[in-house]
């Protein structure tokens, strides 16, 4: 296995479209129902937790960034392998693959369930996921030039969604923020923690970055694109703790969807109806980008095809979401999902980053030997 990837030039997108692949990859079904988690950890303090985050992610963000720039054009799968050996290598970039893939499904399955409880009770979840993995599949075997475009006009085509709110705002409480600043430190970053499911998929650079035509000038639209998440994330919090009771707000799963409940128009009754299709551009982009991570990591360590990944990904998909029916399930898997990413996705580069360095000023007094 080749540590740096050989991208052909006609695969590679511009980093300006990083902007839209970080937020299409963030935002996703964890920010339906982020604000509740958020606050029951922080309460009126939840903004300070978002905006922790937001730091701790800019943080990590670079780290993966130092790392990268370490190798010529390599991936994490490359990285992994140099650093650890092919079999510890190929372990660490098979958890990589997993988590991809088991991302995809609590996505999908979160989606699903609000597609229950909001708009049809009785529908198939097998019927719903085969619906999203023909779309999956229609995607991801355009290659990543046609997902990059996707997620482009999807993100620019849902970017509407949140300019309802506005009507919330109107009827939000500000007595629900005092006092301020009550929440303790350890609170504060219980908030932060809970914040993390809703800002995953930032991790994606670590697959993507051998695509990227100008590297360097990767880092204006990437923390841009990480920004936007964390600010969309803040103000449906914000308008959440204003606008519900704190003990309704401790209750209510989907908080973000409750606020366009009592959203109308003249001309559309219930928008709150038209947010969950809407929502649909919101979640594809992400969905995409998974499987094709999870495709391309088996190409990369194991020479699968994708498309045979592809393929046999949908089908177990499939399986899981034939099986997976109970609320209590999903919620289960997403914990999980969540605690999982938190140590692989904010503990770990952390980690990695000394032992890339490290390596890196091993080989220069072997190389000036050599020379």
């Amino acid at each position: 296995m080749e540590i740096n990837s050989n991208v052909k030039s006609r695969l590679q997108f511009p980093a300006f479209y990083l902007f839209f692949i970080m937020y299409g990859a963030q935002t996703g079904v964890g920010i339906m129902g982020v604000p509740k988690y958020i606050f029951k950890e922080a309460k009126q303090d939840s903004w300070i937790s978002i905006l922790l985050a937001y730091i701790l992610l800019i943080t990590i963000v670079s780290v993966m960034l130092v790392i990268l720039k370490q190798y010529e054009n390599a991936d994490i799968f490359g990285i992994q392998v140099d650093i650890f050996g092919k079999w510890i290598g190929k372990l660490f970039g098979t958890i990589y693959i997993l988590y991809f893939f088991f991302t995809l499904l609590s996505i999908l399955l979160n989606y699903i369930e609000v597609i229950k409880v909001y708009l049809f009770p009785t529908i198939s979840s097998f019927s719903m996921g085969l619906l999203f993995i023909i779309l999956i599949i229609y995607c991801v075997l355009g290659g990543i030039r046609t997902i990059v475009g996707l997620t482009f006009f999807f993100v620019i085509l849902s970017s509407w969604i949140l300019f309802p709110l506005y009507d919330p705002i109107t009827r939000m409480d500000w007595d629900h923020f005092v006092p301020m600043f009550h929440a303790t430190v350890p609170e504060l970053l219980k908030g932060t923690k809970a914040t993390t499911y809703s800002i995953t998929g930032f991790e994606l650079l670590f697959v993507i970055y051998p695509f990227i035509q100008n590297k360097e000038k990767i880092k204006l639209p990437l923390f841009l694109g990480l920004g936007y998440t964390i600010i969309s994330i803040l103000i449906v919090t914000v308008i959440s703790i204003g606008y519900f009771s704190p003990l309704d707000l401790a209750d209510i799963d989907w908080a973000t969807l409750n606020l366009f409940k009592n959203v109308s128009y003249s001309f559309i009754e219930r928008l709150d109806n038209l947010i969950i299709f809407e929502w649909m551009m919101v979640i594809l982009p992400n969905l995409v980008l998974h499987m094709w991570g999870m495709t391309y990591g088996m190409k990369r360590l194991y020479k699968i095809s994708q498309k045979t990944t592809l393929y046999t990904a949908s089908i177990i998909t499939l399986i899981f979401i034939s099986f997976i029916k109970h609320d209590k399930d999903v919620t289960m898997l997403t914990d999980s999902i969540a605690q999982i990413g938190f140590w692989l996705l904010f503990v770990y580069p952390l980690i990695l980053l000394p032992i890339v360095l490290v390596k890196k000023k091993m080989r220069r007094p072997r190389a000036e030997v050599k020379k």
